[in-house]
């Protein structure tokens, strides 16, 4: 039996970084939700009722943290695990953002393989959803014979 696709949220502002992290998660089988604005956010976490957020702080509207501080508050989104993913990697930030509600952080950049291996750890698979291609793997396959 094949368990049917994950979906994750995306709310991020920054139109390249949701290019790049959406095509990697959907290239690795996940459904993706995203929304541009920390309102959004929450609009899409209450009525798609997604798997896993990844939040970016800079938001517009309501910035990341006054937004997952809404989703947790909510009895219908608060059991949707929240990862910060952002460039506020000053001391205190992961602080704030655990306790702004977010169970997990992560400092931009994040290469799109470090941010599939830690959603797939929340979801216990156990085979990656990514593995990226060495350099010198690449290198023997393109060699002639």
């Amino acid at each position: 039996m094949v368990d049917s696709p994950k979906t994750i949220l995306l709310v991020e502002d920054n139109e390249d970084n949701r290019i790049i992290y959406a095509t990697a998660l959907r290239f690795a089988g996940y459904e993706v939700v995203e929304a541009v604005t920390g309102t959004e956010g929450v609009q899409c976490a209450r009525t798609a009722r997604p798997d896993l957020v990844l939040m970016d702080i800079s938001v517009p509207e309501l910035d990341g943290w006054e937004a997952t501080a809404v989703i947790k508050a909510d009895p219908l989104t608060r059991h949707i695990p929240i990862i910060a993913v952002t460039a506020h990697a000053l001391p205190g930030d992961e602080q704030r953002s655990i306790a702004a509600g977010c169970d997990g952080y992560l400092a931009k950049p994040i290469p799109p393989a470090k941010l599939l291996a830690e959603i797939d750890r929340r979801f216990a698979r156990t085979s990656p959803s990514y593995t990226p291609v060495s350099h010198q793997a690449h290198r023997h396959r393109t060699e002639p014979d």
